[in-house]
């Protein structure tokens, strides 16, 4: 994970510097801790590592595909929000239309969200996948479309695919969106 982050975090020293500011210092185990008892499961280890490099962003920038990259603190706001409308019978007989490996649910409160597109979309942590998926597999989770998408088998290996497209030039960043986004989109 460390060597992942060096490389993004040279590529954004040299083309988004305001990117590089925004990212915050480590997590502490502690903070890990307590989101991990918070949300009533324990975290991938690939991301937990992630997040003793950088425990989010402190700005809602664009980091990952235009979206924000969420603190431990910003991951327990987001999950309760989706937590407290389940628990409320919001979803009660709606169902996703996910790919393979993906529950069913509107919303499970084993995804945990790790990114914010600022509409209530998120990349999440399935640490609850149904048949044929795996645990910690990274899913995208819409709040008003019903497709589920399993966009990698761990968090690992979709920050690795990630910070090689950037390095490859798939991705640019744009002011227009405040982030990294793809290049097509610009």
């Amino acid at each position: 994970m460390n060597e992942l982050w060096t490389q993004l975090e040279a590529w954004l020293a040299a083309h988004w510097p305001e990117g590089l500011a925004a990212l915050n210092p480590p997590a502490t185990a502690q903070e890990i801790a307590q989101l991990e008892a918070a949300l009533g499961c324990q975290l991938p280890q690939d991301f937990v590592e992630c997040l003793k490099v950088h425990n989010g962003q402190s700005q809602d920038l664009g980091l990952f595909d235009g979206t924000e990259y969420l603190s431990t603190q910003r991951i327990l706001s987001e999950w309760t929000v989706w937590k407290q409308l389940l628990d409320g019978g919001d979803f009660a007989g709606i169902q996703s239309e996910p790919e393979l490996g993906i529950r069913d649910d509107w919303w499970n409160a084993k995804w945990i969200p790790f990114t914010y597109n600022g509409a209530g979309d998120h990349l999440c942590l399935d640490l609850a996948p149904a048949e044929g998926g795996q645990t910690g597999q990274v899913i995208s989770m819409w709040h008003d479309m019903a497709e589920r998408g399993v966009e990698a088998d761990s968090f690992e290996a979709w920050f690795r695919t990630y910070v090689d497209q950037v390095l490859a030039g798939e991705y640019v960043y744009s002011e227009d969106y405040a982030g990294i986004v793809p290049k097509d989109d610009v």
